[in-house]
């Protein structure tokens, strides 16, 4: 497998990783909008897109939905209750939902960013 293909699956895992983060959160109890997270199924669909879609424009797509997920992180950290999951204020399933999220969209962004520069 070349080099490619393994950033295009670390991509892939980050973008899965920040999804099942979400999935996390969701089953600790945290309440979103809507009945699904709609975090989890946008990027849910980013991960089937780059999976599928072999063009250089989807590693750009990734890049975006980690930088943007993230952003919205520190934004309800710092107006609402991000870092309060965080820290575990709101139970150990949320603490560790949210560092997956994290990791998964920090992966998902940084991949994406080195494979788009060399693609």
């Amino acid at each position: 497998m070349n080099g490619y293909l393994k950033s295009r699956h670390a991509v892939v895992a980050g973008l899965l990783l920040g999804a099942a983060g979400i999935a996390m959160l969701w089953a600790g109890g945290i309440d979103f909008p809507v009945a699904v997270p709609p975090g989890m199924v946008i990027l849910l669909v980013g991960a089937a897109v780059v999976a599928l879609v072999r063009r250089p424009w989807t590693a750009w797509l990734a890049t975006g939905l980690g930088i943007f997920v993230f952003v919205g992180f520190v934004l309800s950290g710092i107006n609402g209750e991000g870092f309060d999951h965080l820290f575990g204020r709101d139970g150990a399933v949320v603490a560790l939902g949210q560092v997956v999220q994290l990791c998964g969209v920090l992966l998902a962004a940084i991949t994406g960013l080195a494979l788009a520069r060399r693609g």
